[in-house]
């Protein structure tokens, strides 16, 4: 489906595409459909602009963006220390951090910056590279659409060294999306003669790059072993009543799933 996009050359209307199908936007269709519905049919239309508000209302609530993750995504656990230990044995095999986007301009740093899931992606990244002496790649570079401008993974080696005085080994400048990433690093690691990866990011996004790195590897013809190194996990919580309540971490929390979701379906 991603591939099909592309030939028809909708990559830069991607992200519009996908604002028409997630919350709030179909159930603001419903509400609209309900109120051409009350000159004729009353009953009908009471029943349609009410599905609308439920869905807006169950599409902003922690319990619901609890329920999709556990739903619709597969379980992801992190890594144990013993598995970190191991990782600090392996020879040729690096790490792979994922980005998760920029902003053109931070104006208190006067530069542009990493948003905070990229720094967090980051972070664990090179905390990983400290415990296991692993080298590190950063893989990101400017979404469908986006105007010319510094790269995602560029904005990650400075912000590597600057912050954290742990340079990268390497960056990936070109990938537009979860599946670009998988395919430049694995192209890249495969001519550094890198035989294990060890893919970061966070764990609702840990599915769609594992299926990304997968067919990867098929397609290169690459001999890669690969370990999922998910961070930033949501665990499973006992619902109270202020998890019904709508909040805009409930909303975030909706919204992510299903972006994978529907990211997973169409292969991006």
């Amino acid at each position: 489906m991603n591939d099909f996009f592309l030939w028809l050359g909708l990559d830069a209307w991607r992200s519009v595409l996908g604002a028409l199908v997630m919350p709030p936007v179909p159930f603001i269709v419903l509400v609209l459909i309900g109120a051409r519905l009350f000159s004729r049919h009353r009953v009908r239309a009471w029943l349609v602009v009410l599905l609308g508000c439920l869905g807006l209302w169950a599409s902003t609530t922690h319990i619901v963006g609890q329920g999709l993750t556990h739903w619709l995504l597969p379980p992801t656990r992190s890594l144990a220390p013993t598995e970190i230990a191991e990782l600090k044995k392996a020879p040729r095999t690096a790490i792979v951090v994922l980005g998760a986007g920029h902003r053109d301009l931070a104006p208190e740093y006067g530069v542009s910056e990493l948003q905070p899931m990229g720094n967090e992606r980051l972070r664990y990244g090179l905390w990983l590279s400290r415990q296991t002496e692993l080298p590190v790649l950063f893989t990101g570079g400017r979404s469908h659409g986006a105007a010319a401008g510094q790269s995602e993974a560029e904005i990650a080696a400075r912000t590597a060294e600057r912050d954290f005085n742990r340079p990268l080994r390497w960056t990936e400048t070109e990938s537009r999306d979860t599946r670009e990433n998988a395919l430049r690093s694995v192209a890249l690691l495969k001519r550094e003669g890198i035989e294990r990866v060890v893919v970061v990011t966070h764990g609702y996004h840990m599915p769609r790059a594992m299926d990304n790195f997968r067919r990867a590897v098929v397609q290169h013809g690459a001999n890669m072993q690969l370990v999922a190194a998910p961070m930033g996990i949501v665990p499973m919580f006992k619902p109270r009543a202020l998890d019904f309540v709508p909040t805009r971490t409930g909303y975030q929390q909706v919204m992510l799933v299903l972006h994978e979701f529907f990211g997973r379906l169409v292969g991006a």
